[in-house]
């Protein structure tokens, strides 16, 4: 037995992003409007008869061993699934790492959607988002795809109605941001202003743009001392763009734009100011098998 399959995995955006709570375990809880958009990784994975993970990468900055999120999904699939194989990763990364856009929980997500379907055990998307929960709070989002509001930690997903192709550039420079360290500065803040998750849900569902665009928020920009992060946001509002807000936790920025056209001139006057220039769109979709 040989079997293969590869898999664009789609990074995310937060179009919103509220931090709501502490649980006693000290997970956050969230209530978040997630979007899929068209940057991807590129997994390969081989199903073969035996035993043992091989993970090779592109990217000499991403660890190969089991510290990876793509190699814990492996792991952590096949003990759901009661069964032993050999399985061989090669993983192109295009999503950005320390980005707040998802990367290794997209690798993740991709892992447990490609094993489902090598070892034809036809896992509904809910048994699949079952095993995910425990890799990564962005991995049920990402085996789901598209436009969803997330509450709990992550895990308590809510498929939205779809928003169209528009058109995104998204910038991150050099600066990461540390997730527990920006949690814990929430953790701090006296009298947070939250976002209106209530007025997104409503420009989702009348597929209202400019409200849209009026209502992205993220909480964690109120304890953000990244200055890529500022630069950013002024440049893409320079150069057209509709809102310019960082997703997750940082540091990338998104930037809506009115037209493609525009959104491409963005990113070419742009791409030697910052370590990532995409111009690229929302999806309605998680995977797409090539």
């Amino acid at each position: 037995m040989n079997k293969k399959i590869t898999l664009l995995c789609p990074a995310k955006i937060n179009l919103s992003l509220d931090v709501t709570g502490k649980r006693p375990d000290n997970y956050h809880t969230l209530d978040s409007i997630f979007q899929t958009v068209s940057v991807y990784d590129t997994l390969e994975i081989t199903l073969a008869d035996g035993e043992g993970i091989s993970l090779e990468c592109d990217n000499p900055a991403v660890p190969c061993d089991e510290s990876n999120l793509a190699y814990k999904a492996v792991k952590a699939f096949l003990h759901y699934a009661g069964i032993q194989a050999k399985i061989s990763i090669r993983l192109e990364k295009h999503i950005p790492s320390g980005a707040g856009m998802g990367g290794g929980s997209a690798d993740a997500a991709g892992v447990l959607y490609a094993l489902n379907l090598l070892t034809e055990k036809n896992y509904s998307n809910p048994e699949l988002r079952e095993i995910g929960v425990n890799l990564g709070a962005d991995v049920p989002f990402l085996l789901l795809g598209g436009t969803a509001r997330a509450q709990g930690i992550g895990e308590v997903l809510t498929s939205l109605r779809p928003l169209p192709e528009i058109p995104l550039v998204i910038l991150k420079g050099t600066e990461s941001i540390s997730t527990p360290e920006a949690y814990k500065a929430i953790d701090s803040l006296l009298s947070p202003v939250h976002p209106d998750t209530s007025a997104m849900l409503k420009a989702v569902q009348n597929q209202d743009v400019e409200l849209l665009c009026q209502n992205c928020a993220n909480l964690f920009e109120a304890v953000t001392e990244c200055q890529d992060v500022s630069r950013a946001e002024k440049v893409l509002l320079e150069h057209g763009a509709q809102c310019a807000v960082m997703t997750g936790s940082g540091a990338a920025v998104f930037g809506i734009f009115k037209d493609s056209m525009t959104a491409k001139a963005c990113a070419e006057n742009l791409r030697h100011d910052f370590a990532f220039v995409q111009a690229c769109h929302m999806t309605k979709q998680a995977f797409q098998v090539i």
